[in-house]
């Protein structure tokens, strides 16, 4: 949560490992950042831009389309090599091998197989490192690379296999595991693996779980393939409350709820934007619909949330700017269309990076689109998300993974 109070915690090897809803300001150690907001706090955005960012270093990592997770002087980069999966920790200024970890995964097949690699980024908190591959193994490493447990129980997957990226609060490793009509929201214990609880019923969608706490009660909030939903984290075995998002034919939910306080924005392709607020009275939750933006919504993107304002790439990859108060639209440029993205804040800035390898830095302004630089950062497609920390900006494109700096 954006209100968490951040706090550095040291573990073994001298890496900072961080914990969901914690973090150090440079680290980015899980699926949209430390508090899966998709805001960076340090990011060193320079008074004028380069004509060109500088490229440090770019090395082959393999298939895939996680985003990386930075934590201290380390990166965990998932992806797939040949058969296997492959986890491995790389040193963050040279991009150099410090650790592997590898295991024989199931092959991609039908229209996702253009995708072979892992679309699930890496979860690094309290000295694990967590992952999940495209056939659902969950992976749980220490520090130094060894395997603490690895559940492969839940085989079946979505259509377009999993997406997901884990979550880890209070001490569990929360993930939305199984297929189409028969998925299952599992806490495992993060020491152990052991299962401490388990929802069952609709099956995951491609989006990834947060967390909120409304009325003193901490739950983690999902988007499944057929609504959204609330689940205590203390025994998620029952729902708080429930709110339908069925996703209309040849579409798909992807996109990760987004939380104020109370409100809870979220979005799909082919349903607009919308947002809710969820009260808790007696023994009971209730949800009340705020808003329904039904011109913008968003396929595999997550917006962001900036002083009030809503920016992302909208399914028809342009990028928007809403009103995140009234739902009403601000602004759309439809001077280009960026395709599928990711979304960042950088402070004075937006980062996006788009589908087509274009990295796009405009101002969180909410009268015009105002662009302050592009640039080309890859020369394969990228659908993982960019990690900025100081001056540097890491991507993960096709196949390789490239550090640029702004100099």
């Amino acid at each position: 949560m954006a209100s968490t109070k951040r706090l550095t915690i040291m573990v073994a090897c001298c890496v900072v490992l961080v914990g969901a809803g914690i973090a150090a300001a440079q680290d980015w150690p899980q699926w949209l950042g430390p508090n899966r907001d998709a805001r960076v706090s340090d990011f060193d955005a320079p008074e004028q831009w380069p004509a060109e960012l500088t490229q440090k270093w770019k090395i082959a990592v393999g298939a895939g389309d996680a985003t990386p997770a930075l934590v201290g002087d380390r990166l965990y980069v998932f992806t797939r090599q040949g058969d296997e999966e492959v986890i491995m920790c790389l040193n963050a200024s040279d991009g150099k091998d410090i650790w592997q970890d590898r295991y024989t995964a199931r092959e991609v097949t039908g229209a996702a197989a253009r995708h072979p690699g892992p679309r699930s980024s890496v979860t690094v908190t309290d000295g694990k490192v967590i992952t999940l591959g495209v056939g659902g193994i969950l992976s749980c490493l220490d520090a130094s690379g060894k395997v603490l447990w690895r559940n492969d129980k839940y085989t079946g997957v979505p259509q377009f296999f999993t997406s997901m990226s884990p979550i880890v609060v209070d001490g569990m490793c929360i993930a939305h595991l199984g297929g189409r009509d028969d998925g299952a929201i599992v806490a495992f214990d993060l020491a152990s693996g052991d299962e401490k609880w388990k929802w069952t019923g609709e099956g995951p969608s491609y989006a990834s779980p947060v967390v909120m706490t409304v009325g003193g009660v901490k739950q983690v909030v999902v988007q499944t393939e057929q609504s959204l939903l609330g689940l205590a984290v203390s025994d998620g075995s029952t729902v708080l409350w429930q709110i339908a998002t069925p996703a209309q034919r040849r579409f798909y939910n992807a996109a990760t709820p987004i939380i104020a306080g109370p409100m809870v924005i979220y979005t799909g392709q082919g349903q607009g934007t919308k947002a809710a607020k969820i009260e808790k009275q007696g023994d009971k939750f209730n949800v009340t619909e705020l808003w329904t933006n039904s011109d913008l919504g968003t396929q595999y993107n997550t917006p962001v949330l900036k002083n009030g304002l809503l920016f992302g790439l909208s399914n028809d990859g342009l990028l928007f700017c809403l009103n995140a108060e009234t739902g009403k639209t601000a602004w759309t440029d439809t001077t280009k269309r960026q395709g599928f993205g990711c979304t960042i804040d950088a402070g004075s800035v937006l980062l996006a990076l788009s589908s087509d390898s274009q990295l796009v830095v405009f101002k969180p302004d909410g009268e015009q689109f105002n662009e302050v630089a592009s640039y080309k950062v890859a020369e394969t497609p990228v659908y993982a998300c960019p990690v900025a920390s100081g001056n540097r900006i890491y991507v993960k494109d096709q196949d390789s993974l490239t550090l640029w700096t702004v100099d």
